[in-house]
């Protein structure tokens, strides 16, 4: 025993929380120390000690000193499992755990319940008996919260929490005046709802009853966010469940307008078609009573769950960098999510995972989960294999609280702390509202079919606004009369607004960041073909490509870089030649100069996938980013460009959200192939081609897909043309296949100097980047506009065949034709396939007076391309279609194959018939 005599002189209470501190973070602890607490835990085995000596741990060690141990390994076992074992199921039995919190798991007995233990310096109680410490952890871990976070591996953010959770035991204490404040949300929410179901029984609502503690838990984290840490804004997103009493509750649309809704009236805007209730998003200035401002945005959604995510955030994103000079501190994105959805959309990990990116963080995100325990018919024990439906925090070690959603007051607790974290940490954190559904999915259901012993027990189960009043009446709060009259005065103000709606003839869809907008315009078709003045003068042309052609002073770039800028001065200064790259480039310092600013984001977009961008060049030593259009003295605005990580759904879904909060930047998501963002279809289909018809929402997102049949296989030749084009509506959008630099320069130009902003999609080239055709002269640059049309410059009275066509095919077929001579084909080339512009297309046919045939060739199958949506929209000539047969895949994996085809499509257009 003498070996460790210096034991019984340490002051247990230091011993614990050094021990305490081991446990948490081992490296923390001195080594000498460190080698003990090993020998110890080595020495220990199912809790408890055997009698041998390891490590030179000596068995004899004194008992008090072994008790001790376990008590703090029993703090330590709550830590760690007592989320496991909380009260926070309102209508369901938990499952079981083992091992359990027994005290016999930690060698521990009944026999020291009455014992003292330092341990509890731990909890911040000072030495108390074993039976207080289990009271206190008990309070702490496993009653309406339970908390997990011992797995963020930060020592000092593991503290943080452990201070938070020992004050007051976790558990709320709120003023009276706070706690009526709660109940009036409760109020409002359940009142709501039960209006709702009786005046419109079995419409879809998508109802909140069972979880009706979201509305207190969203209402006090925008006060506190404006009252103690003076967040200006908030961007909220979420899909359906409690999205009316939402919109009515927190962000005061008028209640009236919500019962013309559920009346199914037209909407007063014939220009729009609008959107189903609980897909619109409102925005909202709100003055609370102590005079502090915060701006509430809830984004408009679809029916794709988790999707609106990605957007908000994008959002967010937008005015971090727009309205707060990057200060993430100023603006608060809060997502509100399903319990089966956050477990089973897969976008949620791709939001999960850009969270601490730098070109996608926003300061980290509050996560509200809406846990019913069941999605659409679906048990929660089918719908994930993970224990919890918010396991997916772990991915990016966010804390998550579980919350009983009966408990009101546990509720605003949580998110308070929530709200704290992120706030202090910058980082995301998630609240799992642990309640249930009342009614079926979408209230016609009947959720008895499945899940019968469930919603026994829900029929009987007193809701949480019920639950709350009840338990202020007991501790004399509040009295039964102040209950029934706040329940009446809500009630009457629904029945004065239904009352109200039935004298509305329509409904009407308000628009969302209304502000953002101002001074932009909708436009129709004929806005859309109107000309836009692109031209820039050639002088400020070439001093911006002197800046991009130059090495900065006290900067080093590799040998490979410094040619690539030599380059650029020659294509311009000598040759006037200009390639792709280099005219995009020009494209966005002109509009740098003109005060707009540029964001790119996508796979390698910042060299280009086919190293034709190089918009960042690293320093040989230092390795720092540098974005050479940055550096002109004359600009006024500021380009961002970003390689993501390896999403496209996500990742869109960021950038067109940005967009959509930010109209003067030029927003560009590049796929790295053009089929890669088949992985995004559903932005695609939900929010680029139906936004602005559902929503009244405008937005220039520029997408740039890489488009063209060079014998790459099936996935990197296609980027599937025929999907875009049966997008496009009579005004939702714009797609482009342009063949010249110049044309891309322009395009890109009148998609910011346009007064309205649509999508922009274009399909991009591959080898046409350094084709020796596809250049154009810096004088095009200047001067002129987008051509939607390129005519041929062939004699036109020679003419027997019209060939229209576009992108990289055109010049396939120009090489033909001229090894070929002939002259009597033309070869005109839609460089705006959507919205076509009939009238200069009429007028480059009119040029040629002697066609015996208009013909459309293209390199994809048939079934693919632009072909079927040109039968469709262009019928001023009879056009015959030459494009490859039918097929279920773009194109062969075998070159020669994909040669072969190509010829045959390439001879059928130069066939004498």
């Amino acid at each position: 025993m003498d070996k460790f005599s210096f034991l019984n002189a340490a002051h247990t209470a230091y011993f614990a929380d050094l021990y305490d501190q081991y446990l948490q973070n081992p490296d923390s602890v001195e080594p000498s120390w460190r080698a003990f607490f090993q020998g110890y835990d080595f020495g220990s085995e199912n809790y408890g000690f055997e009698g041998e000596i390891v490590e030179g741990v000596s068995a004899q060690m004194p008992e008090y000193l072994q008790k001790e141990f376990q008590v703090i390994k029993l703090i330590d076992g709550y830590r760690m499992r007592g989320h496991l074992f909380t009260k926070t199921n309102p209508v369901r039995d938990r499952r079981t755990y083992e091992p359990t919190l027994d005290i016999e798991n930690f060698g521990l007995s009944a026999n020291d319940l009455d014992t003292v233990f330092n341990a509890g310096e731990i909890l911040g109680i000072g030495a108390k008996p074993l039976r207080e410490i289990l009271v206190h952890l008990n309070k702490i871990y496993c009653s309406s919260i339970g908390v997990e976070y011992m797995y963020l591996r930060n020592p000092e953010v593991i503290s943080w929490w452990q201070g938070k959770l020992n004050h007051n035991d976790n558990q709320p204490s709120f003023s009276a005046t706070k706690k009526k404040y709660i109940l009036s949300k409760l109020n409002q929410a359940v009142t709501f709802e039960n209006f709702l179901q009786t005046k419109y029984v079995g419409q879809k609502r998508f109802s909140l009853e069972g979880g009706e503690s979201l509305i207190p838990a969203i209402s006090n984290v925008l006060f506190v966010a404006a009252e103690k840490y003076d967040v200006k804004e908030c961007v909220l997103g979420m899909a359906h469940r409690g999205r009316l009493s939402t919109l009515v509750n927190i962000f005061r649309k008028p209640v009236n307008e919500l019962f013309s809704e559920f009346d199914g009236k037209d909407f007063e805007d014939a220009d729009i078609d609008g959107d189903v209730k609980y897909h619109l998003g409102l925005t909202l200035d709100k003055t609370y009573q102590n005079g502090k401002n915060i701006k509430m945005n809830l984004v408009p959604n679809p029916s794709h769950l988790e999707t609106v995510a990605s957007v908000a955030e994008g959002i967010t994103r937008a005015k971090i960098d727009t309205d707060y000079n990057g200060d993430d501190q100023k603006i608060i994105p809060i997502i509100v999510h399903g319990d089966a959805a956050i477990a089973g959309q897969g976008i949620v990990y791709e939001v999960a995972q850009m969270s601490q990116l730098n070109g996608y963080k926003t300061g980290g995100t509050v996560h509200i989960v809406v846990n019913n325990q069941i999605g659409f018919t679906t048990n929660y024990l089918d719908a994930r294999s993970s224990t919890y439906c918010t396991d997916v925090a772990k991915v990016t070690l966010s804390p998550v609280l579980h919350v009983n959603a009966d408990d009101a007051e546990a509720v605003v607790h949580a998110v308070e702390l929530a709200l704290e974290y992120r706030m202090r940490y910058k980082k995301d954190v998630y609240i799992d509202l642990l309640g249930y559904r009342k009614y079926g999915h979408n209230e016609g259901d009947e959720p008895r079919f499945t899940q019968p012993k469930l919603y026994k027990a829900i029929a009987k189960h007193k809701n949480p606004f019920e639950i709350y009043s009840s338990k202020l009446i007991s501790e004399k709060t509040i009295d039964k009369d102040y209950v029934d009259a706040i329940v009446e005065e809500f009630k009457s103000t629904l029945e004065a607004e239904y009352i109200k709606s039935k004298e509305a003839d329509s409904s009407k869809v308000r628009e969302f960041m209304q502000e953002r907008w101002q001074g932009f315009e909708r436009e129709d078709l004929e806005g859309m073909l109107k000309p836009v003045d692109t031209s820039y003068p050639k002088e400020n042309l070439e001093n911006i490509s002197k800046v991009v052609s130059t090495v900065p002073k006290d900067v080093k770039f590799v040998r490979k870089a410094e040619r690539i800028l030599e380059g650029r001065a020659k294509m311009v200064f000598e040759t006037d030649t200009l390639d792709w790259g280099m005219a995009e480039t020009l494209a966005y310092g002109s509009l740098l100069e003109e005060g707009f600013n540029v964001r790119i984001s996508g796979q390698d977009v910042e060299r280009g996938t086919f190293s034709h961008r190089h918009a960042i060049l690293r320093d040989e030593i230092s390795e720092e980013r540098v974005n050479l259009l940055n550096l002109n003295p004359h600009n006024k605005g500021k380009m961002d460009i970003f390689n993501s990580f390896l999403s496209e759904y996500g990742v869109l879904g960021f950038d067109y959200g940005y967009a959509m909060a930010n109209p003067n930047t030029l927003t560009i998501w590049e796929a790295q192939f053009g089929d890669f963002s088949n992985g995004a279809q559903i932005i695609f289909d939900q929010y680029l081609s139906a936004a602005e018809d559902k929503w009244k929402s405008q937005n220039g997102i520029v997408v740039l897909l890489p488009h063209g049949y060079e014998g790459q296989g099936s996935e990197h030749s296609s980027a599937r043309i025929e999907r875009y084009l049966q997008l496009c509506g009579d005004d939702n959008m714009t797609v482009a296949d342009c063949t010249t630099p110049a044309n891309m320069y322009h395009l890109l130009r009148r998609q910011m100097l346009r007064k309205f902003r649509k999508p922009l999609i274009v399909f991009t080239p591959k080898s046409l980047l350094r084709h020796p055709k596809a250049v154009s002269s810096i004088s095009e640059l200047a001067s002129g506009e987008f051509q939607e049309v390129i005519d041929d410059t062939i004699n036109p009275e020679n003419v027997k065949k019209l060939v229209l066509c576009t992108g990289k095919f055109y010049y396939d077929l120009l090489a033909e034709r001229e090894e070929l001579g002939r002259e009597d084909i033309a070869l005109v080339r839609i460089e705006q396939l959507f919205p076509l512009h009939i009238d200069k297309i009429q007028a480059a046919i009119n040029r040629y007076p002697n066609v015996e045939k208009y013909v459309w060739a293209q390199e994809e199958p048939r079934n693919m391309g632009a072909w079927s949506y040109l039968t469709q929209r262009l019928d001023i000539v009879k056009l015959e279609g030459i494009t490859r047969p039918y097929n279920s895949v773009p194109a062969p994996g075998s070159g020669t194959r994909d040669k072969s085809r190509q010829r045959r499509v390439i001879n059928a257009v130069f066939e004498n018939n």
